[in-house]
């Protein structure tokens, strides 16, 4: 019987992992990547075909024979120079990834979102997968992006087709190669790049959890249900303080007034669309969601799913390590790292 599970962007963070516990769990894998992306650290064995999710055409070949489609390609990023990627990769891409599995004769299709588009600026409370959402409710054209693609992926799956969307909240461990925001926060605070922070909160979930709760959604996950895959609550000190423990950096004493940071993201943001080109020091959209409430309660899905994610500090020291393994970071005493886990 075939088996063959389709990743997009299996080279990613999440998509790397979601790729190795496969093969380890001896799926036949098959990774589709855009054209010049690095595949040198998958593991042996994976089928590698590049395609543009841009385009529809290519796609029917790329996904042909595929049982399993886990969707993860998109742009992570809160920013880009050209705002109009975010709807060209993340929502226009994953309806072309729709259609051309379906077409293929795929059974099932794991569609990732993300958290930042549950949120609503009048939210009082944890959030969970029943939340009902709308387009005045997205924070920026990233999360609009997002929103639209989890909305198509709905919209199929209420017309019967087999598509499964799952929501993570912030991934972090090991092997952010491309350094996903939560990633560049914790390298800024180890790097002693960081001499203030702003009130906020967030939730956060291993990566290795995230990949297994993809498999599991794939499994026994019900068309039509949106499933939460999130960890520990923290505001961003209580998440500084963990790492402040594990690395002995301080935690910056200064704290940034919500407007000031706001103005700073608009003149950074600026600055990279005239100038630099390159990722602003803060996104405004990253500023907008910091100041809505980001804490959630994935009970329900959690248990559904029979995922229990790991402790929060255990992730966070494999971050810092595997930070130290890419040779971002200085060496850190073991002693200081948080390691001793007995």
């Amino acid at each position: 019987m075939n088996e063959l599970s389709t990743v997009t962007g299996g080279a990613g963070f999440i998509g790397g992992h979601l790729v190795a516990r496969l093969v380890e769990l001896g799926r036949p894998v098959r990774v589709i990547e855009r054209p010049g992306v690095d595949v040198g650290r998958l593991p042996a064995g994976v089928e590698v075909v590049f395609a543009d999710i841009r385009q529809r055409q290519g796609l029917d070949e790329a996904l042909a024979g595929s049982r399993f489609v886990y969707h993860l390609a998109a742009n992570p990023n809160l920013w880009v120079r050209d705002r109009r990627e975010f709807e060209a990769v993340n929502h226009l891409g994953a309806v072309h990834v729709f259609e051309a599995a379906l077409a293929a004769g795929a059974e099932r299709v794991v569609h990732t979102s993300t958290e930042s588009i549950l949120t609503k600026a009048r939210a009082t409370g944890p959030i969970d997968e029943n939340v009902e959402i709308d387009e005045s409710d997205a924070v920026g054209p990233y999360c609009l992006s997002k929103l639209r693609a989890e909305k198509a992926a709905m919209r199929l799956a209420n017309q019967g087709r087999p598509v499964i969307v799952v929501n993570p909240t912030m991934p972090v461990g090991p092997g952010d190669r491309g350094l996903s925001p939560p990633t560049r926060l914790i390298l800024d605070f180890c790097s002693g790049r960081l001499p203030a922070v702003i009130d906020c909160t967030l939730n956060l979930i291993d990566v290795r959890d995230v990949a297994e709760g993809l498999i599991r959604a794939m499994a026994v996950g019900r068309p039509g249900r949106r499933y939460l895959l999130g960890g520990t609550n923290l505001s961003l000190v209580g998440l500084l303080e963990i790492l402040s423990e594990s690395t002995g950096v301080p935690v910056p004493r200064r704290r940034v007034p919500y407007a000031f940071g706001l103005a700073f993201a608009y003149l950074s943001e600026g600055w990279a669309d005239l100038v630099t080109g390159t990722s602003p020091k803060a996104s405004v959209t990253g500023l907008r969601l910091a100041r809505r409430i980001m804490h959630f309660d994935a009970r329900t899905s959690l248990n559904e799913l029979g995922l229990t994610p790991r402790p929060i500090r255990e992730s966070l020291d494999d971050a810092v390590q595997g930070l130290r393994s890419d040779g971002r970071l200085p060496s850190i005493a073991p002693q200081n790292l948080g390691l001793d886990r007995s």
